[in-house]
């Protein structure tokens, strides 16, 4: 016997608000249960802007926000879905007016928003299927860029070994809003924390590192070279925006944001001196899933 049930997840971040609907597959004397994205909407609002510089979110991106939580609402109840949840990152945590516009959007629309904090953020992307690609005998930086914020975990013989949160995002880089020291803050603690450990490669997660995996024709699992981010690095910057857009075909609203993004992660495998980067297909809307299934298991 097959049971399928629809849950849905809204991550709030600082350059696009997204909503993924999956189906959950469970079958009768199987312990394996199948998780199938069903649909994927991207709406880039990019609150980022608004606070990290004016320290805010502004009427117009807070009409955008109720618009669009209005239509995620309606694609929910389309999809029947059976639960739901929807999580604000950096943006949304370090905009003075947050709560109210949290508190707007469940006047009008209906959908609770809860606001988590960095470490929160990571634990989410952990609970995602990290462990099918993880072995007990390698040791990971797991890397999760964001347009607020940057998350890392390390990982040794399949255990958790640190985690840290920092206020380096693609945006925040972007209109040059990274605070003083902020950049040389995160290389001295991955430089410090893989220090103890040899052979480290990279686990990266993110639209920005999806898309330049896409890009590579890789197939799903391996990981890119060192070398090759580095080349797709110069050759970004190498590029107007333009063609950036025109010849990579990017969309608009990542064909900025990936140049900050790629010097996160060539970076990243530097100071931890890892040779490779593997890139799976998960986010904190995926952990965000995996979470409400376990929650309603136990």
């Amino acid at each position: 016997m097959i049971t399928q049930k629809n849950y849905a997840a809204i991550d709030i971040g600082s350059n696009a608000v997204r909503l993924l609907v999956s189906t959950i597959t469970e079958q009768k004397g199987r312990e394996e249960t199948d998780f199938r994205k069903t649909s994927l909407v991207r709406v880039p609002i990019r609150l980022g802007e608004d606070v990290f510089k004016q320290s805010v979110i502004s009427e117009n991106n807070i009409e955008r926000m109720v618009d669009t939580m209005q239509a995620f609402n309606l694609l929910m109840k389309s999809h029947g879905i059976v639960e739901y949840k929807a999580c604000a990152t950096s943006a949304m945590r370090e905009a003075k007016n947050g709560a109210q516009v949290v508190e707007k959007i469940k006047a009008k629309t209906g959908v609770e928003i809860e606001i988590i904090d960095g470490n929160h953020e990571a634990a989410i992307i952990a609970a995602t299927d990290l462990h099918e690609l993880i072995k007990n005998d390698c040791n990971y930086l797991y890397v999760d860029v964001g347009g607020g914020s940057t998350e890392y975990t390390l990982y040794s013989s399949g255990k958790t070994v640190a985690s840290r949160s920092f206020k380096v995002g693609t945006v925040r880089l972007l209109n040059n809003l990274v605070e003083d020291g902020a950049w040389e803050e995160m290389e001295k603690w991955v430089k410090e924390t893989t220090k103890p450990y040899k052979d480290i490669d990279l686990i990266g997660s993110g639209g920005n590192i999806n898309n330049i995996f896409k890009t590579s024709g890789k197939k799903e699992g391996k990981p890119l070279s060192l070398a090759y981010i580095k080349k797709y690095n110069e050759l970004l910057n190498s590029l107007s925006y333009e063609e950036r857009v025109m010849d990579l075909q990017l969309k608009s609203d990542r064909a900025d944001v990936i140049i900050p993004a790629s010097r996160i992660y060539l970076n990243s495998m530097k100071w931890a001196r890892a040779d490779n980067i593997f890139v799976p297909k998960i986010g904190l809307a995926d952990g965000i899933i995996k979470s409400l299934y376990n929650g309603k298991k136990k």
